[in-house]
């Protein structure tokens, strides 16, 4: 995937992680609908300027617009399904502690 092709996939996932429309994102930064569909789609790039009012309006550091799989960032939107996981983990055993699945032999 080119530079402008992970740009928008990045950008149209913040986007939905802070459940903002197309419509309302664009207004927000002062651009067309249609404008902000082609970033995301990998069509246009984004100027410098219009790069850093997304990234503030997403609450994210502009380089996380340029992250790949292969990348580690751990945002606090990220923290929060990692620590939700921890908790429904340790609930579920601790459950299967208490009615001693645990203690039958194998």
């Amino acid at each position: 995937m080119n530079i402008k092709g992970i740009f928008g996939k990045n950008l149209k996932y913040y986007r939905k992680e802070n459940k903002l429309s197309q419509e309302k994102l664009s207004e927000k930064v002062d651009i067309t609908v249609k404008h902000l569909s082609e970033i995301e789609r990998g069509i246009v790039f984004a100027s410098a300027s219009l790069m850093e009012k997304l990234a503030e309006n997403l609450n994210i550091p502009i380089f996380a617009f340029f992250l790949t799989d292969d990348s580690i960032y751990y945002d606090n939107i990220m923290l929060a399904r990692i620590e939700k996981a921890i908790i429904h983990n340790i609930k579920y055993t601790m459950e299967n502690i208490k009615m001693g699945i645990f203690d039958k032999p194998v």
